[in-house]
């Protein structure tokens, strides 16, 4: 019995030690562990591997949160808190940043490209463009010499009043046709090109909103208006050219600035990149921000030169004057109406172009530190670019509203966005602007002073204008519009694969 005894013992102490080996190996491993975790405490957070605030762990656990993310979170945050929430030093490091950026922005926006945008202007009948300004060619002639009015003797004014604000296909026809015989401007961003196969870009000079707001009505019951038979004269004429079938019509610029311009058309020529004021009344698959440009109102009232104004002198708080009793987004007009009617420092008043409207709307924003922009019957509205020309710092309440240039443009430098839900609430709207300080106010005033140039339309053309700009944004859309040009013709060769409306003429010689 003791042998045997002897014999089990030896037997455990063997099947112990094991064990004890793989527990003694495990401590060791764990401690080194701990030792590189330890001496890798110090380090950034993608140089430290398996940490519990690592990615892996948070992807784990169902929290990630990259470090970037966080810090554009807090960023965030500490932007939308009222100024006197912000720590001194935080409001100083703001202020600092802000400068910088505004000066580096300032000037060019980061926008240009250093190569001019070529394009080709389709030669159209002048009933098209200028005859609807009261325009003829001479002797009836519709060559592609007399289409056009003859610019260095005499030009053709666009009419004013509400039409105005929706001119920009007058301006931008008229710069391609200046850019003819002023070639040598160093600060031109397109031109035009008279061989479509050299062009980036193909313009269509049809002058839709004018044409819209003259011919929508037909003259008599059951007949078309001269607006519709034009855009259907429009669509026949280009869909039978060379250029718009080699591309089906995705290079091509095609301008409908007023919302219930080109009613009929646009569902015809969606490939085409659309120049719009909103997205407001387009389905999202016939125009949308990764194909189409917005582009500015041309603001109605006067600009504010040599403002000397300050956060004093500008009595009124906030100021708002137009229509009130809208239709669809524009109802919170109305609740707005309500809500601030009774605030001794705030205009919020019913107005129109009429009866020296502009002139007491210029006046008032002129004397006004905010100035509201609310969602009418579209997103958009000219107001937006009435404060901007009045360093009015603009308040904008619109949830769908799309900007100009807003890939290369903070707006957020400049403008006050406050979300639809929030600004209902009581007493919520009034409380935000009075919690701006004169700091925070003046640095946005300063900034409108230095972006009003987006905004104006002129003639001749002037540098970083709004017709250089909407031309630089162009400019953007060309890299989209190869690529798909490209992806379309894969299986040309073969035959198979070809889009609707697309045929195998030959690229343009920009197109590679």
């Amino acid at each position: 019995m003791p042998a045997e005894k002897h014999h089990q013992s030896n037997l455990s102490i063997l099947s112990r030690r094991p064990l004890f080996c793989l527990f003694s190996l495990t401590s060791i491993l764990f401690i080194l562990s701990w030792f590189f975790v330890l001496r890798s405490a110090g380090r950034p957070l993608h140089h430290t591997i398996l940490l519990p605030s690592s990615k892996i762990f948070n992807l784990i656990s169902g929290s990630y949160d990259s470090a970037d993310n966080i810090e554009q979170h807090q960023e965030r945050q500490h932007h939308l808190l009222p100024t006197h929430h912000k720590q001194p030093h935080d409001e100083e490091q703001e202020e600092t940043a802000a400068t910088e950026e505004d000066g580096a922005n300032a000037a060019q926006c980061n926008c240009k490209s250093n190569q001019i945008l070529k394009v080709f202007m389709y030669d159209l009948p002048s009933e098209f463009h200028f005859q609807l300004l009261g325009w003829t060619p001479e002797n009836g002639d519709e060559d592609s010499v007399s289409v056009w009015p003859d610019l260095k003797s005499k030009q053709i004014h666009y009419p004013g009043g509400l039409n105005l604000q929706h001119s920009i296909e007058y301006w931008l026809t008229l710069d391609l046709l200046a850019s003819q015989y002023d070639a040598s401007s160093t600060f031109r961003s397109a031109k035009r090109v008279l061989n479509s196969s050299e062009a980036d870009l193909i313009f269509v000079p049809f002058f839709s909103s004018l044409s819209y707001n003259r011919f929508s009505k037909a003259s008599q019951r059951g007949k078309k208006g001269k607006d519709r038979l034009l855009q259907e004269r429009l669509v026949k004429h280009l869909t039978s050219q060379a250029e718009w079938k080699r591309s089906g019509g995705r290079d091509h610029i095609v301008m409908a600035h007023h919302p219930n311009s080109l009613l009929y058309a646009r569902m015809m020529l969606w490939p085409a990149i659309f120049i719009l004021s909103d997205f407001g009344r387009y389905p999202p698959t016939i125009a949308n921000v990764d194909k189409d440009i917005i582009a500015p109102y041309k603001h109605m009232i006067k600009n504010f030169y040599n403002d000397s104004s300050t956060f004093q002198s500008r009595k009124t708080l906030l100021y708002f004057q137009g229509a009130i009793y809208r239709k669809d987004g524009g109802i919170v007009r109305q609740e707005l109406f309500y809500l601030l009617k009774d605030e001794k420092d705030v205009h919020f008043s019913f107005g129109s172009v009429q009866k020296d409207g502009i002139k007491a709307a210029t006046t008032g924003m002129h004397n006004s530190k905010f100035c509201l922009n609310i969602a009418g019957d579209t997103p958009s509205s000219n107001r937006l670019f009435d404060a901007i020309a009045s360093h009015c710092v603009p308040v904008i309440i619109s949830d769908d509203i799309e900007l100009p240039y807003e890939d290369v443009l903070d707006y957020t430098r400049f403008c006050i966005f406050v979300k639809t839900s929030d600004a209902i609430k009581k007493h919520f709207l009034i409380s935000l602007i009075r919690s701006i300080t004169q700091e925070e106010w003046t640095r946005m005033w300063n900034r409108l002073r230095e972006v009003e140039i987006f905004y104006e339309y002129n003639y001749p053309s002037v540098e970083n204008d709004a017709v250089q700009m909407i031309w630089q944004a162009a400019s953007r859309k060309v890299p989209n519009v190869k690529l798909k040009l490209h992806r379309s013709r894969r299986y040309f060769r073969t035959g198979g694969g070809r889009e609707k409306g697309l045929t195998s003429a030959p690229l343009p010689k920009n197109f590679g």
